[in-house]
């Protein structure tokens, strides 16, 4: 069966929540697919309802919202009230965040996090349901005992309760989870086309192969490097930039995976030596210009767009710039090159 056509998003990294209203109506008059929030420094969901409120046609999602701080039930709740805010539009997507964060940052129980994720997303999918049909509440998972929703705490049902839920995944297990329960894939921007090809596919192919599930249905939403400037000065002074950024997330050994498939796992290794010893410039010394060159993609801004449309048709069902949209005209040219 023939995949739909490739689409291409925007994702936003604001100072204050107060900027996403603004940015949501440029990115759709723009002409994005889909606006796509973070959860870093403000919480996702508010910027997922600010952004409902000033814009109409665009889709609006999570990348990624932390799915092991909340509970399914509260996860559905606000999903819920998301999709009926905009009309439909919504996509939760959720991440399993690293075990660090879970325990000292947040204080919450670290478990396995591709059977947990999966267990939230069944969880959540059950809440739905009892909401939508008015059906008694009985989810019995690995993590999640769910059993009482009584008529005062059910919101009813509402005109789109097919709420598309994506999982960011790096690896294979969770990669055969988003195969099994989920509605597509949030890829990490630290993967090459190779990664995608013959790891990250299969994995969510052989997952939807246990569930009976079609692959075709399940999407692939890439986030990919772009060193994109106005002249080769600045493109070489973003790229520069980028090779830091992949430094830094190369060091973590949950992404080794991804060199190992290339020959560099030994590089994996020493990033995260270098990463205990707090030595970050000599961390962006160990990514040779092959490896960047597999990671990312460089032009001008009339440039990427149609680079970013050649190497993912195929690969990825929809594609963003791990570059946060700041609403400059100059996205109109990357899109105008990414459709032609």
């Amino acid at each position: 069966m023939a995949r739909s056509r490739l689409k291409i998003d925007a994702e936003i990294a604001v100072a204050s929540p107060v900027e996403v209203a603004g940015l949501a109506a440029k990115a759709e008059a723009f002409g994005f697919d889909c606006l796509w929030v973070n959860e870093i420094k403000h919480d996702p969901f508010v910027q997922v309802a600010a952004a409902a409120g000033s814009t109409n046609r665009i889709g609006l999602g999570t990348s990624i919202a932390l799915a092991f701080t909340r509970s399914p039930t509260t996860l559905a709740y606000t999903s819920w009230d998301l999709q009926g805010m905009s009309n439909g539009r919504f996509v939760l997507g959720l991440g399993s965040q690293v075990k660090g964060h879970i325990e000292r940052r947040f204080g919450m129980r670290w478990d396995a996090p591709a059977p947990k994720m999966k267990d939230v997303v069944l969880a959540l999918r059950s809440v739905w349901g009892s909401w939508q049909n008015d059906t008694m509440l009985d989810y019995r998972g690995r993590y999640f005992h769910l059993d009482l929703m009584t008529p005062f705490f059910n919101p009813g049902p509402i005109e789109h309760p097919d709420i598309p839920v994506y999982i960011a995944a790096v690896n294979e297990g969770m990669c055969r989870v988003a195969g099994m329960v989920a509605d597509g894939v949030h890829v990490h921007p630290l993967h090459t086309a190779k990664y995608l090809r013959e790891v990250i596919r299969p994995a969510i192919a052989e997952g939807a192969s246990r569930a009976s599930r079609r692959t075709g249905g399940i999407a692939v939403a890439a986030s990919v490097f772009a060193a994109i400037g106005d002249d080769e000065s600045e493109i070489r002074a973003v790229r520069e930039a980028i090779r830091q950024q992949i430094a830094f997330y190369a060091s973590t050994r949950s992404y080794r995976k991804v060199l190992e498939l290339h020959g560099w796992g030994e590089v994996g290794d020493r990033l995260h030596a270098l990463s205990v010893k707090g030595d970050w410039t000599a961390m962006g010394k160990e990514i040779m210009d092959e490896m960047l060159d597999e990671f990312m993609i460089q032009g001008s801004w009339s440039e990427v767009g149609n680079l970013v449309s050649r190497k993912y048709a195929g690969l990825a069902d929809r594609v963003r710039m791990y570059l946060p949209f700041d609403g400059d005209a100059k996205w109109r040219t990357l899109i105008s090159g990414f459709r032609a």
